[in-house]
This record gives structure tokens, sequence and C-alpha cells, in this order.
């Protein structure tokens, strides 16, 4: 589906820009958002009309959240959770629990502005970045421990240079937990590059038949003619 941008999205473009998306994504996500319009010609006409204000609007929400940024630049966020011997968690910690407890220290925030490759599962203190704008983001660290005791002598660990935990990268279950507008937020050219192929493949299918049907035909008619 091609869609004009309202805003600037990360992984597609600029405000004003005409994209491919899946279309999907586009009615789950960028068009219930406003972050979209669909790319008609009444839809063009109406960005240039609006194209001043909706530049304003974008300005404004970024000065913002550069305020709300400069406030929780240095977060770090406690989160308790029983976890074995070996700091395995009996359970996870996802991008909306970590929304919950910035939300609770006094800036409000979304898991979708939360970015982890997958669920934190190992006690530790890790680095978490937060896109509050689409040109401004922080980072945070978040301490996951199974007390308080615990989540002090891990920040104290750090302080003393011991480095943050690693995420992990994002596992085939953890994409298919994802929320359905991101698994449908495919890039355009690989769609294209797909249906490319189906359509070359189709086309071979069909030159490989053509020799074959002209073979038997030749064959019926000589046995035709013999007979």
């Amino acid at each position: 589906m091609r869609v004009i941008l309202l805003e600037r999205v990360q992984s597609l473009g600029q405000m004003g820009e005409e994209v491919t998306v899946a279309p999907g994504y586009a009615r789950n996500f960028l068009l219930p958002r406003k972050k979209a319009l669909r790319a008609t010609e009444n839809n063009r006409d109406f960005f240039q009309k609006q194209r001043a204000q909706l530049e304003a609007t974008s300005l404004k929400k970024k000065g913002e959240a550069e305020s709300v940024g400069k406030k929780i630049a240095d977060l770090s966020v406690v989160l308790l959770r029983q976890a074995g011997e070996a700091g395995q968690l009996y359970g996870s910690v996802t991008a909306r629990d970590i929304a919950v407890a910035v939300t609770e220290s006094g800036c409000s925030i979304t898991r979708e502005q939360v970015e982890i490759p997958q669920s934190i599962k190992i006690i530790g203190v890790y680095p978490i970045n937060i896109t509050l704008h689409p040109e401004v983001s922080v980072t945070i660290t978040a301490n996951v421990a199974r007390s308080d005791e615990e989540a002090k002598t891990q920040a104290t660990a750090v302080k003393n240079g011991r480095p943050l935990g690693a995420m992990p990268p994002a596992t085939a279950d953890d994409e298919e937990k994802k929320p359905r507008r991101a698994r449908e937020a495919k890039p355009a050219a690989e769609e294209a590059s797909v249906e490319g192929e189906a359509v070359s493949a189709e086309a071979s299918a069909e030159g490989e038949k053509k020799p074959k049907k002209a073979k038997k035909a030749k064959a019926d008619k000589a046995e035709g003619e013999a007979a």
C-alpha cells in the first residue's frame, strides 16, 4: 500500500515522502496513529495545504520529547523478579514492564517507545533505548534483580566499571510474540523482491511448458499421418 508520511518514521522515511508498506502495517499502525495517509490525489493536496502546520506540530512535539529526554537521560529503573541461583528469571521483563517503571518514575511513556530485541530473562543491569520522538531518543538502564540489596550491589558494580548486560538477539519465538503491526512492518523492497521472484518463476514454468506442448502436438500430427 502506498502512503504519505505525516512525520518521520524510522526505517521508512521523512515527512512528506510516499512509501510502500505492508497493508496490515498501514491499517493497524500508521493510519490509526495518524502517522500517514493513503497516497491519493485528495490526500496529496491535503498534505501540501497542511504541511506548514504539520511541521510546526512536529517541532513542538520534538521540543517536548527533548524536555522529557533530559529528565530520564540518567534514569535507572529497578525491576524486582524471582530468579534461580544462576540468575535465570522465573518469567521475564518486557518492554511493557519497563514502560510502567519509567512512567511510575514521573515521565509517561508507552511500551512502543521501549526498544529491546527480546524480553530480559537474566538478572543484571541493561541499557535500554527509549524513542521519545522520531528524532529524539535516550538510553536509560534497567536494573533487574531479586531484591533491593542485590539491585544496589549491581548498581555499585556498574558504577565501578563492570560492563552493562548485553541484550541477547531476538529469536523466532520473540518475533511471533511481537505485536502484529511490528511483524507486518516488512520493507517494501523485500515484498517487491518476493513478488518479482514469483512472477519470474511463473514465467519460467510457462516457458518450459510451451516446448513440451509443441513436441506433443508434432507427435500427435505424425501419428495421424501414419494412420
